[in-house]
């Protein structure tokens, strides 16, 4: 009798709780999400991990939890419970980590499980290579080491043209860590397509270091909320289990227009230096630009805070 994936529904049902309170109240979503300034300096580290469990919409939650449903339970059934949470929240973490290190000094938000979605597809592609991926329900399937390319590589086209909000960064690291957890665990599989998962590896890390040493390639206002009060601090600094049981009450909240940061007017102003040189700049653009490099020059002359990371 085949096994039931019993651990794959269970993540599906905690992932999509967990969002509806989010879609409820902007003060959870806001308090879970993920976010680098909060994450180092004031030690939330909890949001590696709760940001996976929420999303900025419907769609984009169903997107997910869709992809899982279709391969978590191949991945659940053949390596059990246990790897399989492994995978997925290991890719999770891992992904959100590579967002932190190449964010660390933006603001920039971020949410979704893309990241242990991308594990997942990744560690699919590994312990099933004679597997076929079909695309968007079509009845056209393509060999799951084409799909893993495929993916990878729109993964980091959509950073390089900053397409919509999805966090492509995070794809990438959680595909890299998927991968090599489920390697680990299962490590005679490499042997089936030994070029194939060298090829990944590589080509997988090539992109992160370029990523890493190319932040302003990296779009960085990270998702648009297009909500009330984008940004409010962060009160507390501890995970509460408490939260994750209080179903706000009223309606959701309103979406109004994005509002006016002065974070875009400088990666405007640098774009249009870069393209332009300095001679194009007014007179307001310079002033703002002056203003931000005092900011900035007021920061480093104070103490960076000890967030315990090693970058």
């Amino acid at each position: 009798m085949e096994r039931y994936a019993y651990c794959n529904l269970l993540v599906i049902a905690v992932t999509c709780w967990v969002s509806f309170l989010g879609f409820r109240s902007r003060e959870f979503e806001e308090k879970y999400l993920f976010w680098p300034e909060a994450i180092l300096a004031w030690k939330q580290r909890y949001r590696l991990l709760t940001s996976g469990f929420l999303h900025l919409n419907e769609f984009h939650l169903a997107a997910n939890m869709v992809s899982l449903y279709l391969f978590g339970p191949l991945i659940e059934r053949f390596c059990g419970p246990a790897q399989f949470l492994a995978i997925y929240l290991g890719a999770m973490v891992g992904g959100n980590l590579l967002a932190l290190y190449v964010h660390r000094y933006h603001d920039y938000r971020a949410l979704g499980a893309s990241g242990g979605v991308s594990g997942i597809l990744l560690a699919y592609t590994l312990l099933f290579p004679g597997g076929g991926v079909n695309l968007y329900f079509l009845p056209i399937a393509i060999p799951g080491w084409l799909f893993a390319i495929i993916y990878l590589l729109s993964a980091f086209y959509g950073v390089q043209r900053k397409m919509t909000n999805v966090g492509h960064d995070a794809h990438l690291g959680g595909a890299l860590v998927g991968l090599f957890t489920a390697a680990a665990f299962h490590p005679r599989d490499i042997l089936y397509n030994p070029w194939w998962f060298g090829g990944i590896t590589v080509g997988t890390g090539l992109l992160i270091i370029y990523m890493a040493h190319n932040p302003l390639f990296l779009p960085l206002d990270g998702i648009d909320f297009t909500k009330a009060n984008p940004r409010p601090v962060p009160t507390g600094g501890r995970f509460s289990f408490r939260s994750l049981f209080n179903f706000p009450r009223g309606k959701r909240r309103p979406s109004v227009g994005p509002s006016s940061r002065p974070d875009r007017q400088v990666d405007e102003i640098l774009r249009k230096i870069s393209e332009q040189g300095l001679h194009s700049l007014t007179k307001e653009e310079q002033a703002l630009l002056n203003q931000t490099s005092d900011k900035y020059r007021r920061r480093t002359e104070r103490d960076d805070p000890k967030s315990g990371f090693p970058f």
